[in-house]
């Protein structure tokens, strides 16, 4: 047993949290958390509202009311709705509190002591009209490196670069509009400049972290690091703890990344144990996880550890696996911005665990992602309720109505344990390296492999003429229920917590763990009533343009291999391939004069085998390799679309939308609308599924994608 710590990004109390908060820095943490405890570690995840700084104060000059009733308000409705949500935090606390108040002029302090802070006078916008001094998010205006508009006057969010005063172009300030002046006034710095070569020691062997974190990092340190005001003209804040300074306050970016060890040490007095916080921060065994936007990653990876640095004796973050932003209609959701999709609103009307699914299947963690009512609305429908909770339903009903309690397991189902055990393990390896979207990928793939181990058992066919193997047979079902009961947990608790009581099975799945995910079932308990854990949703106005998507979550590609490629005895257009997809098959192919043989062999492609067989021109086909062509008749050119990624044989290449057991025929194929097209997320030409005016890759579900290596017209159809 280890013990972890994450630290989750704090979101201004300045209104209610949207799902851009949610699905950026809110859910991951969470998953990661649930994770580490299946694995028997001690875990200590904690946040809290960040009271403190403009954007509070923006809201309460807006509202008429102190700055304080914003915060306290806010706090209150976003701690709702993050318990809602299922959010987990050991404390969900706030800055606005004695013990952070204590814990910042603590640190502040010490690096006082220390020599890493000192006064300096430097230039600050002060606006004539307001007479008053403007923190960053009163003024706005032109980020002078990437001419990003409407940025504020600390640091673009579009570009990543930090500003001080007088470096934005056309500032105005957001209360009355007007050019604030420059000028000078006195505060106190953070000597950063200081820590340039310890931080690149640190930064040596991260190759951990992910490549937008790592970049962003490097690119700030070999820029050169800026010492940093770390105090402001305000009266709402923490204290500057220095005689005269009475009429400032510590900037609020100093003052929140404090509150993850203020938020430690809350915790060890409100249990009791006041030292508790030490066994996390001065152990060097102990793993530090940071979690937010990508907005604030140089706070965290390198402004926090120089903190740290400077103060000594505390742990420096491990990992800092931050993700991008979700987008919505083009633009990213922002309370200030506007566009938000506010969360008490969304657990109004969705099951939360419908909202864990979606955000972990359209998570932005390498890149922006884009959120839509109607992808919800498939996904779910298709994937969620299609896939994973008809597999519970459909082997945890009839097991119920059949048997009423679990049947023996007559140890005919070996590969069944195989599987279960495989893929524990690579959805726990995943998880270990904070990649959700593989992860969730990975237990949807399990309850696919459950529903095809169901229909091939055939319980309704073995009930009435063979019961003990009927029964065996759905022991194996239920053993798969059971795994997928634990391996969901992370992303959906609630409806997996639901399936573990349908198997009345004893304790909680958190103190179960994934050890129990293995173990056999206990032959002749009772199974308790089952009820669908998942709804179908549909999006405002019930009515969407889905027909394309429809089409598609019927069809199951694979990736496959070819190894073997001959002459069709009786057509001179057609090729009899032996593809490797998991298992071994024969297609026949209309590839003829435009490949040969040779170029062909061992190459990957990508094989709907799920299409109903065919005899075509006395040879059974059993499936359909995807090529793309221009349409034209005659010269086309036809060419095979291939994965990207180096994976294996049978793996799955379906955008993670999911598809029913039943067979397709070639008109169900063809209302499965893909096109090739250029792919700004890999740069190359790769197939789209397409939907009205929506596309999205044909992927694994992660980063690999279907593409072409010769060139062809935009918009080629894939057949």
């Amino acid at each position: 047993m280890t013990k972890v710590f994450i630290g989750v990004a704090w979101p201004y109390a300045n209104g209610p949290i949207h799902l851009g908060h949610l699905a950026g820095s809110i859910l991951p943490p969470d998953i990661f958390r649930r994770h580490n405890l299946l694995k028997g570690n001690e875990v200590m995840m904690v946040s809290g509202s960040d009271q403190h700084g403009t954007p509070i104060t923006v809201t309460a000059e807006r509202e008429g009311v102190t700055p304080l009733e914003v915060a306290e308000r806010y706090h209150a409705v976003n701690k709702a709705a993050i318990e809602g949500m299922g959010i987990g935090f050991t404390l969900f606390t706030k800055t606005h509190t004695e013990n952070h108040i204590e814990v910042t002029q603590d640190v502040f302090l010490t690096l006082l002591r220390n020599g890493h802070l000192y006064a300096k006078e430097s230039m600050q916008y002060r606006c004539p009209d307001c007479d008053r001094f403007l923190p960053d998010r009163y003024v706005e205006g032109v980020c002078p490196k990437c001419s990003a508009e409407r940025v504020r006057g600390d640091q673009c969010e579009h570009c990543g670069t930090t500003f001080e005063a007088g470096d934005l172009l056309g500032p105005v300030c957001v209360t009355c509009g007007c050019a604030p002046e420059v000028v000078p006034t006195e505060h106190y710095f953070l000597r950063l400049s200081s820590f340039e070569s310890p931080l690149l020691e640190y930064m040596a062997d991260k190759g951990w972290w992910r490549p937008n974190v790592r970049a962003f990092t490097e690119n700030w340190l070999k820029g050169g690091l800026v010492d940093r005001a770390i105090t402001r003209d305000m009266d709402w804040g923490v204290p500057v703890p220095v005689e005269g300074w009475g009429d400032k306050v510590i900037y609020v970016w100093f003052d929140a990344v404090i509150g993850y060890l203020s938020a430690a040490k809350e915790h060890s007095k409100n249990v009791g144990k006041p030292g508790l916080w030490e066994e996390y921060w001065k152990d060097p065994g102990v793993k530090h996880y940071y979690f937010l936007g990508k907005d604030n990653i140089p706070f965290h990876s390198i402004i926090w550890p120089s903190m740290l640095m400077g103060y000594g004796g505390l742990n420096l973050p491990y990992d800092i696996p931050a993700n991008e932003y979700l987008m919505f209609r083009g633009g990213k959701l922002s309370k200030s911005r506007g566009g938000a999709i506010d969360l008490p609103s969304v657990l109004e009307r969705y099951d939360p665990d419908l909202i864990r699914f979606y955000l972990s299947a359209v998570m932005p963690d390498t890149h922006d992602s884009d959120f839509s009512w109607e992808d919800f609305a498939v996904r779910v429908n298709a994937e969620l309720v299609g896939n994973l909770g008809n597999y519970w339903h459909r082997c945890l009903s009839f097991t119920y109505r059949n048997f009423g309690r679990i049947p023996a397991d007559l140890g005919d189902n070996g590969a069944v344990d195989d599987r279960i055990g495989e893929s524990l393990g690579e959805i726990a390896g995943y998880l270990d390296s904070c990649d959700f979207k593989k992860a969730l990928k990975a237990v949807m793939d399990l309850s696919r492999y459950g529903n095809r181990f169901f229909d091939s058992a055939k319980p309704w066919a073995t009930l009435k003429g063979d019961r003990g193997a009927c029964g065996s047979s759905l022991n194996a079902a239920l053993r798969i229920a059971k795994a997928l009961a634990v391996a969901s947990w992370p992303f959906m608790p609630a409806s997996a917590e639901k399936i573990w009581e349908y198997l009345n099975i004893p304790g909680a799945i958190e103190s179960a763990g994934y050890g129990a995910a293995t173990e056999p079932l206990a032959a002749g308990a009772e199974l308790r009533e089952p009820a669908p854990v998942f709804g179908k949703v549909e999006t405002e106005g019930g009515t969407m343009e889905t027909e394309g998507y429809e089409a598609f979550r019927k069809l199951d590609i694979r990736v496959g291999e070819i190894k073997r490629v001959e002459d069709h005895p009786d057509a001179d257009r057609l090729y009899v391939v032996t593809v490797d997809t998991g298992t071994e098959r024969t297609v026949v192919a209309g590839l003829r004069g435009h490949h040969s043989k040779e170029d062909m062999v061992g190459r990957k492609v990508l094989v709907l085998v799920n299409l109903k067989p065919a005899r075509i021109r006395g040879v059974e086909s059993e499936g359909m390799m995807l090529a793309a062509d221009d349409g034209s008749l005659g010269g086309s050119t036809v060419c095979l679309v291939e994965p990207t990624g180096g994976l294996p044989n049978g793996a799955r290449f379906d955008c993670g939308l999911g598809t029913p057991d039943s067979r397709v025929d070639f008109k169900q194929f063809q209302e499965a609308v893909m096109e090739m097209r250029h792919c700004k997320e890999c740069g190359r030409f790769a197939a789209f599924v397409v939907d009205g005016d929506r596309a999205i890759p044909l992927s694994d579900g992660g980063d690999a994608r279907a593409v072409v290596t010769v060139g062809m017209e935009e918009g080629a159809r894939v057949r």
